[in-house]
């Protein structure tokens, strides 16, 4: 067993274990007054194992039974119907100003571990490079948390030292421009990027995993001043930064040739399942392993409780064989598939499509009065009849396919075709993408997926009428790609965030991220839920757009803690 996997567990969890190589002892997070020692912070054990706490934080697929995975479980978007646990369709994080805020919470304790393990570090008697190695791993979580920060709350107070209790104006400061922490996040990254040692595997904090997260911050930032805030001159200081760090590692990694492998491979070889880490595509990955670490993102993608599904609204989104989308392709455009004596079958529909969708979803409709299971599930239901292949594996046993906290297919954090993406797309919006980075980006995405490579001039001239963002047919079809790609990813409320576009989640403006598949075929057999031959499991919830959703609220707690803090926009 190797040491990576224990340092995804809790201290708690540890403290039950027993290793060979003395990882309880080394690895276990201690309170400040065990570490606040000269002692403590020179011996270079014990400062690995206060980085390798920082693991905990990469949530993944989720840990055990939980639903806090980033992939799937953030089904607030315009790509996912979900879910049943609120009683109705999903609404937004928040419709109120909660009593206190939980991820405000998490990542200023993220941060207070980063700069603890910043600052004991530096006066350590370990040489100039251990030390900078050491403070460059706690500097890109560090970067991490901030940049998540941003993106929930807007201005956030900047804590850059382990702040004193008796410090009031650290405690109390008012909030941080947002723009000067986006800046404290790039010269994190770049301090990362210049400092940490030779990894040897993709669970490590590396240099290349600091690359990664920074064309990711850096995109996020450039397209949130262009279309939020108007700022071109710093959006395109941030896309530049983006296209530079995304280079360096296109030149580095390569293309896997099966799409699926990336979400259905594991970390420790069990059931002769692929190992993620031996995937040319991933650059720092999450790792599970049954009995030790694992997830139940299987489980939950396989059970005959009603699961999140794909809208009508994202499998239309999807290009045809020819390249062409719904309103031009030359191929069968119907979505009506067939019953046969299995079920309602769909393959008919995937057939003709982009080689994703059939690896997102089932070639079967399946909802209450029409279950369908593979091979090693239970019986399924979805909420809009499409279902979620994507994290399962027809080679996993049946009993951790099925039962809770079993699972241990590993999670990609950071992987080339999403840098490949991010690289397109910081192109694109500059005005200077062309054949030559479509052929090491987009197109090596499009082959994969049984598509016909592309030119600027090909997808400039797509213009699909289902634009609805007001961008150009380029930057559309390259959004299109990013959203096929990274399907239940996580990525799409973000992405909907900084293009100024989450009006795109309000039902009663777009109803078709409320509609499933159309089940036409077999309305003799369920007719529920039935909304004019398409299924609709909540036909009378609807969510509804207001400009206060683009930043979360602060926690009132946070608030009366701190006086200077200002509720956000909207959120009084």
């Amino acid at each position: 067993m190797k040491k990576y996997l224990y340092i995804l567990l809790t201290a708690g969890t540890i403290a039950s274990l027993t290793s060979c190589n003395k990882l309880l002892d080394d690895n276990r997070y201690p309170e400040d007054t065990q570490t606040n020692s000269p002692e403590f912070w020179n011996n270079v054990v014990n400062v690995q194992g206060e980085v390798n706490g920082l693991y905990n934080y990469y949530y993944g697929y989720g840990n055990a039974a939980g639903r806090n995975g980033t992939f799937y479980f953030q089904s607030l978007n315009d790509d996912q119907i979900g879910d049943v646990e609120n009683g109705g369709f999903k609404q937004w994080d928040n419709l109120t100003v909660p009593g206190a805020q939980t991820s405000w919470n998490n990542s200023y304790i993220v941060i207070r571990r980063c700069n603890y393990i910043i600052e004991n570090v530096a006066t350590n008697s370990m040489s100039p490079s251990q030390k900078a190695n050491f403070m460059g791993m706690a500097k890109v979580n560090r970067a991490r948390e901030n940049y998540s920060l941003v993106q929930h709350f807007g201005n956030v107070p900047l804590i850059m030292q382990v702040i004193d209790p008796s410090d009031d104006a650290l405690l109390y400061g008012p909030a941080t421009d947002r723009n000067v922490v986006m800046d404290s996040v790039v010269a994190d990254l770049d301090y990362a990027i210049a400092n940490i040692g030779t990894v040897k595997e993709p669970l490590d904090f590396s240099q290349d995993m600091a690359r990664a997260l920074k064309v990711e911050a850096c995109l996020y930032e450039a397209t949130y001043q262009k279309y939020y805030n108007n700022d071109n001159t710093r959006a395109n200081q941030f896309f530049q930064m983006a296209v530079d760090a995304a280079a360096q590692l296109l030149n580095k990694y390569s293309f896997c040739s099966d799409y699926a492998s990336i979400y259905n491979s594991c970390y420790s070889g069990e059931d002769g399942i692929a190992l993620l880490q031996n995937n040319p595509e991933i650059i720092f990955m999450k790792a599970y392993e049954r009995g030790v670490v694992s997830n139940s993102i299987s489980k939950y993608t396989a059970t005959a409780t009603p699961i999140d599904g794909m809208s009508k609204d994202a499998f239309d989104s999807y290009l045809f064989v020819d390249g062409k989308p719904l309103a031009s392709t030359s191929e069968n455009t119907s979505d009506m598939g067939y019953m046969d004596e299995t079920g309602l079958c769909i393959q008919n529909l995937l057939d003709v499509r982009d080689k994703r969708l059939s690896a997102v979803i089932d070639p079967y409709v399946y909802y209450d009065g029409l279950p369908w299971k593979r091979s090693n599930s239970d019986l399924m239901t979805s909420l809009s009849g499409y279902g979620c292949k994507k994290f399962s594996n027809p080679l996993m046993n049946t009993a951790s396919a099925q039962t809770d906290s079993q699972g241990f297919l590993a999670a990609p954090l950071f992987w080339i075709s999403k840098v490949a993406l991010e690289y397109a797309e910081a192109k694109a919006e500059m005005g200077t993408l062309t054949d030559a980075d479509l052929n090491i980006s987009l197109n090596p995405l499009y082959l994969r997926a049984g598509l016909p490579a592309q030119t600027v001039s090909s997808l400039s001239s797509i213009n699909d009428p289902a634009n609805n963002m007001g961008v150009s047919s380029l930057i559309w079809e390259v959004r299109r790609c990013r959203r096929a790609e990274l399907m239940y990813d996580g990525y799409r409320y973000w992405d909907l965030i900084r293009w100024h576009q989450l009006d795109k989640l309000d039902t009663t403006k777009y109803p078709n991220i409320n509609l499933g598949a159309n089940i036409t075929p077999a309305l003799e057999v369920a007719p529920a839920n039935n909304v004019n031959g398409y299924f609709q499991m909540f036909p009378n919830n609807q969510r509804i757009f207001e400009d206060k959703y683009y930043l979360y609220p602060i926690g009132q707690t946070q608030i009366n803690q701190n006086p200077n803090l200002k509720q956000n926009p909207g959120w009084n």
